[in-house]
This record gives structure tokens, sequence and C-alpha cells, in this order.
């Protein structure tokens, strides 16, 4: 099988490209961009912030990403290092609270020799359940994904929201509209 039928994808395919993505670096954009729900951003900390990916690999597939633009892991000051551990850490318990996962994958694409096709560092949290790989993935190369990313950041934001230690900007009317933010 080659096709799957998802006539809702039509918004995206036909919708003009946002200011968010005429920006040179997608990243660097969204850490400046307020509209947190269109953009898919679930929280923020003092130095980044997590982001669903538009093309998950599972529902919940998340980016932790440094405000700061650099390709490189070692360039992160000790204090953009420690917030995007403590950050990767609130995401890992927020993936686990709202998809309850049999695991998760989190790691990085270093440069173009190993995917890394922005160069704006970011990890990637993949939730995993036993036995998620089926035919479609592996014979029909056709990925099926069960979740709109609508529902999935809903569940992410609750589940980050419930934390300790973070919060929803004020003004919010609770409809998820605003990212949560993260104190430590």
């Amino acid at each position: 099988m080659d096709q799957v039928f998802a006539p809702w994808r039509i918004e995206w395919v036909e919708r003009s490209p946002s200011p968010v993505e005429r920006e040179e670096c997608i990243f660097c954009a969204l850490a400046a961009s307020e509209a947190e729900r269109e953009n898919r951003v679930v929280a923020r900390s003092e130095h980044g912030f997590v982001l669903l990916n538009d093309y998950p690999y599972n529902p919940g597939h998340a980016m932790v990403i440094p405000r700061r633009h650099t390709g490189e892991y070692t360039a992160l000051s000790e204090a953009q290092l420690l917030d995007h551990a403590l950050l990767k850490q609130r995401t890992l318990r927020a993936i686990d609270a709202a998809f309850d996962p049999d695991g998760v994958n989190l790691g990085y694409n270093l440069g173009p020799g190993a995917g890394g096709s922005i160069e704006h560092l970011h990890a990637h949290a993949v939730p995993r359940w036993e036995g998620d790989t089926n035919f479609m993935a592996v014979i029909g190369d056709t990925q099926v994904i069960v979740e709109a990313l609508e529902d999935s950041y809903d569940r992410l934001h609750e589940t980050f929201a419930a934390q300790e230690g973070t919060r929803v900007p004020e003004g919010d009317s609770g409809d998820a509209e605003r990212a949560v933010v993260v104190d430590r």
C-alpha cells in the first residue's frame, strides 16, 4: 500500500506559509513567536522550549530545543545545558503521564551525516510501545499516525501543566492556548 486516505491534510497542503515558516531558522522563529498552540509549542523554560513534531513517528513525539541558535551540543553554556537537561526530564514525565508508553527514544541527530537537517540543536523524545512497528512501516513504507496533533498537544499540555514547578501564563482561559512555563 502506497497511500493512506487522509482528507483532513488538505488544509496543511493548501495553507499559506506563516511568518514562522519563512524565517531562516524555524526554531529561532518559534522561540520568538507567541502563537503557542498554532505552532505546537507545549512548554517553555528560561533557555528552551518543547515543541510537538509536525511529522511525528508516534503520538506525543516532541522536541526539546534550546533558544540559543547553535548546532553544537558542546556550545551550550552550563546554564543552557542544565535548563535543557531539566526540560528533557520534564518532557519525559509529561509524555509518560499523557501517553503511558512502554519506553521513549530520546536522542539527537548532530550534523548532516547523522541525519540532522536543521542546524539548531534539538532533542527528539519519541514515545514507543511494544509492538508499535507493524507491516505498514516495515513492508508498506507508509507511516500511520493514530492521533491528531491537536489532540496530542492537549494531552501533553495538560500533563506539563500538572507538574510541580510549572505554570500556565496569566490570562490563559485554560484552553491550552499558551505554553506551560517551567520554573526551576
